[in-house]
This record gives C-alpha cells, structure tokens and sequence, in this order.
C-alpha cells in the first residue's frame, strides 16, 4: 500500500512539473499559490480515510502556535468563525457579557463587526490612522468607557497595527485585546508576530490570502483556561478533558448518573471543525509563507519605485521602522483635491485588465447592514472618511509576473499621461 501511495505522489509531482502557470487576460488580487506538496498533503489524508477533524488538523494548530509565538492554536472552518468562535469563547470563559462594549476600526471588514452584534457586544467605531490604515492609539483611549471591556485590534492588509502603544492603553485600563490577523499572516513588529501580543488572535486561510487551506482558519491563545473553551465551543460544546483510564460511562453530576461522557455538553457551541484535508494543505502551506511575503515585500517595492513619481496625486503604503508588512495586497489612496476620482482610476485599471478592490467596507458604520444597529459612531472619522471614498487595492501575490508588472505601471502611465495632457 505504501508503494502505491509513493507511485501517486510521483505522478502528482510529475504533474506540476509539467504544469505551466497560466494566469489569464486579468491581472487578479489574488491567486492561490500551491504545488504538488499541498496536493500529496491532502491526498494523504484522503488515501488514510482522514476527512474530518484529526491528527492533521493537530499538527497544523501545533506548528502555527509556534510560528506565531503563542501556547495554543485552535483550527476552525473560516475566519469568519474564528471571529464568533473567539468571541463566544470569551464570553463563556467570564471575560464578556452581553451589551458590553467592544472598540473597533470603522475601515474594516464585516467579520469584524457582525459576530459582536451575533454574540450581543456593541461595537464601539473608532477612526484610524492614515499611515497603518489601522486603530488609532489615541482614538482607542478616546473611546474607553465603563462599558469598554474589549479593545478589537485589526491587522489590515498585511500592515500591523501599532500594538506596543495599543498594548499601552489596553494595559492601562486593564482592558484585554483581541488580534483581528485574517489578512497579516507572518506580519510583525520588532520580529514578534502580530496575533501574539494580545489575549487572544484569529486568522483567516480564505483563497486569496498569504497562506491558504482553501477556506479555513485559527484562533491563538496563551490562556490554557481559554483555550479549553475554544476548544469545547468549536465541537458542540462537548466535555473536553475526559479521565482516560475511566470506562466511557463515567461522568457524573447531580443530574447525569454514569453518563457517556461524549455526550456530556458542559458549554452551548457550534460545529466549526477544521477539516485534515483542509489542514494538510496549511501544513505545506506555513512552509512558504516566509518566503511567500518575501516576494509580496518585493512587488510592493517594486509599486513604491514606479508609482513615486505620482505621490502628488497618491498616497502609496508606508512601513514604519522595525515593522514587517505582509502585503495581502497593495493599497492606494487618492489624495483628496486630486483632479480625479478613485472611480475614474480604477475604471482605467480594470479596462487595463487589472482587478481592483475597495478598502474592504470602507466604514462599516455606512453600510446598509449596520445602520440600525447598536454600533457607536462617532461624530466625525476624516481618515475614515477617506478610506471610505478615495481608497482601493491591487493585487500584490508572488504569481504577478514580469510581462504583468510591465502591463500594470504601463496602464498607471497611461492615465497619468492623459491627465497632464
């Protein structure tokens, strides 16, 4: 049997040998960048009848922990459910309750806010800063109530958010933090990752990020406490620690006799279980990322050299000293006063076959989903307010190609050209 599994890896591996990438007429966001390793990871699994949660599925949460730097990991379904796992968990666990207060950025994506109007929270909107794009330090103390009992840090687009003053401020008032990383894998400040400063940290393993598992993600923790309850949260709500050298019919309270203790539900929980298929694929996957944010560092200098000569009209990203961006992808903002809108740009850049993106929500506060809602918003957010009208992203994966970083700076040329004509 192992014979014929080694005859099927070879044959895959001669596949993407063979494989040429083919990219297409558009110059994507994103691609997903895997071989015949992730391949052969799954196959493995499907080959060993393991198409559920198991031992993969524990080796993946082992190695992200390290590279991340915390004690635990704990493998779900998506990002998006890391998000509602990690905050039912920390309601659970004592650390919340509903109609507690939670500070959040406005420039953000729906996962960041839905799951705290799911669990109950109120989202506290605060403006960001125009050089991380991320939580202002200053707004966050601004907005610190009573009720403030979580600060929601969200690490976008690769760029980390400025947690040694954030970690100031939460420390301060004695307010836990919670890492939104779903888009900054392998993201850092002064070489430790972001998802390790905080109580607790998700992130997503969607298609289109730096590493991926197809759909998937992870929810990091040092609190041993926690992650027991992550743990039960994501399987049911399930009695997690059994006494092995028990009979299973063991468990006992006042209301249970000699129970089964798989059947024993000690919290109320979802099913958001990772797949071994789904974590075979990280597996092979964390293997790269280092050099995968690599090449996305070089694309971003590669924007920054040819793009320079437009700052008057463009804000490009900036990287603060002693910080690693991991650029998910490469933003631009439209300075205000320019004589053109980011509509008219953009509709240049996709004519030009390259794929655009707005700076996810914009304001969350502005979308039609949340304007009903408990959402604090304060009065005025002015960096917001031009994330929300003047920003978008390109693409700025490791398959960008030669032929297709010539095609891009040509097409941004090419409209400039025209304006100052």
């Amino acid at each position: 049997m192992e014979n014929l599994k080694k005859e099927i890896f070879e044959k895959v591996e001669e596949f993407f040998k063979r494989k040429e990438y083919s990219p297409g007429a558009k110059i994507g966001v994103a691609y997903p960048c895997f071989d015949h390793r992730e391949v052969n990871q799954a196959l493995d699994s499907l080959l060993d009848v393991w198409i559920s949660q198991g031992p993969k599925v524990k080796r993946f949460e082992k190695e992200y922990a390290q590279y991340i730097g915390t004690g635990f990991g704990v493998a779900c379904n998506s990002g998006s459910s890391a998000n509602l796992l990690a905050l039912t968990a920390l309601m659970q666990a004592g650390h919340l309750a509903p109609g507690d207060e939670v500070i959040v950025p406005a420039a953000t994506f729906t996962t960041v806010i839905s799951p705290l109007l799911q669990t109950g929270l109120v989202p506290v909107f605060v403006d960001v800063e125009m050089e991380t794009y991320n939580n202002c330090p200053k707004a966050i103390e601004n907005s610190i109530t009573e009720k403030t009992k979580l600060i929601m840090v969200v690490h976008s687009l690769g760029c980390p958010s400025r947690m040694e003053e954030i970690m100031e401020v939460a420390n301060k008032y004695s307010i836990p933090v919670f890492e939104d990383c779903c888009e900054s894998h392998g993201a850092s400040i002064k070489n430790k990752k972001v998802g390790s400063f905080g109580l607790i940290s998700t992130f997503s393993f969607f298609v289109a990020h730096n590493m991926t598992t197809g759909e998937g993600g992870m929810i990091m923790t040092s609190d041993e406490n926690l992650y027991d309850t992550l743990r039960s949260v994501r399987e049911f709500g399930r009695l997690i620690k059994y006494e092995k050298n028990k009979p299973r019919f063991y468990y006992e309270d006042e209301h249970l006799k000699e129970y089964d203790e798989r059947y024993v539900f000690t919290n109320v929980g979802y099913n958001l279980r990772m797949t071994d298929i789904a974590a075979a694929l990280g597996i092979e996957q964390l293997k790269k990322l280092d050099n995968f944010n690599m090449l996305r560092k070089e694309m971003a200098g590669f924007y920054r050299e040819h793009l320079s000569r437009y700052e008057n009209y463009l804000l490009l990203p900036a990287t603060p000293e002693g910080y690693f961006h991991s650029f998910y992808g490469y933003p631009i903002v439209v300075r205000p006063g320019s004589p053109f809108s980011r509509k008219e740009l953009v509709n240049h850049l996709e004519k030009h076959n390259i794929e655009t993106r707005a700076f996810m929500g914009g304001d969350l506060s502005k979308q039609p989903a949340y304007r009903n809602t408990k959402c604090q918003v304060p009065s005025e957010m002015p960096n917001t307010d031009i994330i929300l009208n003047n920003a978008f992203f390109i693409g700025c994966h490791p398959f960008i190609n030669e032929k297709q970083k010539t095609q891009i700076i040509a097409a941004f040329n090419d409209f400039f050209s025209k304006l100052e004509e």
